[in-house]
């Protein structure tokens, strides 16, 4: 696998607020190192306030950073300007955990899907619009709902919506921030399952950015667990899944709801006992 993005010693801190004799520098992201292959899916997990999204963040280019480099297909991301820093945000595209927010109220969602092609003059104007329809079908949503507002789609159809804008610049790398935690169970696994499609139609790399391992385990090659800023452990999924080697991966591990192998009978008593 080539790679496709490299990420080196990053830091980044924030200073509390109050009296300048009593703020602090705390560390959101401390030294973190890691790879993304084209292609494949790297989740990062992490409690909150682990630093996860302030990484995803600095990686965009929407949050500066306070040391370290990261190189997308070779070129440092923190010196692009002009035309190079416009091809740098058309092959990276994020989604974020609340598409509510990330949607223009007053836009109908096709027009919000369309955005990114107009921005970067992608095709002719009808070439554009054939591009939104067929985006809604590849999402698996009705191109009829094109035209309606933000706030008359479900959740989850405005989680797709998000999906489809990310998607229309063809980007080779999707930094998804929470996607699916302000879903419903049922509505999570579809959109869980509408990125491992997308990945092997469109080959496209991802960081999925989660707190919960049970989620991610589902859609990622490789883990990385973050804590207090720092990575502690990484590796490919199934390892970390089932051979975890750091406390704090354990008790991430912990967390994940597991169905019974053998669920126990409501009308079966327990040995020596007898129901009332």
């Amino acid at each position: 696998m080539a790679e496709l993005l490299r990420v080196e010693g990053l830091n980044k801190r924030f200073i509390s607020g109050g009296p300048p004799w009593n703020r602090l520098a705390v560390k959101a992201v401390d030294n973190v190192s890691l790879a993304v292959d084209r292609g494949r899916t790297l989740g990062l997990v992490g409690e909150s306030g682990s630093g996860k999204s302030t990484l995803g963040r600095c990686i965009l280019g929407l949050t500066h950073v306070d040391g370290g480099r990261v190189v997308f297909d070779g070129t440092e991301v923190q010196g692009l300007r002009g035309k190079a820093l416009r091809d740098f945000r058309r092959r990276v595209q994020p989604v974020f955990q609340d598409p509510f927010g990330s949607l223009d109220p007053r836009w109908t969602v096709g027009r919000s899907v369309r955005e990114s092609l107009d921005a970067f003059a992608i095709g002719t104007p009808a070439d554009r619009q054939a591009r939104v329809l067929d985006l809604f079908r590849r999402v698996g949503l009705d191109p009829d709902l094109a035209g309606r507002l933000p706030n008359h789609l479900s959740g989850g159809q405005r989680q797709r919506v998000a999906i489809a804008a990310a998607l229309a610049s063809e980007p080779e790398l999707i930094i998804a921030d929470e996607p699916v935690s302000a879903l419903d169970m049922s509505v999570q696994a579809q959109i869980l399952n509408l990125f491992v499609d997308l990945q092997q139609d469109l080959g496209v790399a991802c960081i999925f950015i989660t707190h919960d391992l049970g989620v991610v385990e589902h859609v990622s090659d490789e883990i990385a667990v973050l804590y207090r800023g720092a990575i502690v452990e990484m590796g490919a999924t199934e390892r970390i899944m089932h051979d975890p080697q750091h406390d704090y991966t354990r008790t991430l591990l912990a967390a994940v709801p597991r169905p019974r192998s053998t669920p126990p009978s409501p009308t079966q008593p327990s040995k020596g006992g007898s129901l009332a």
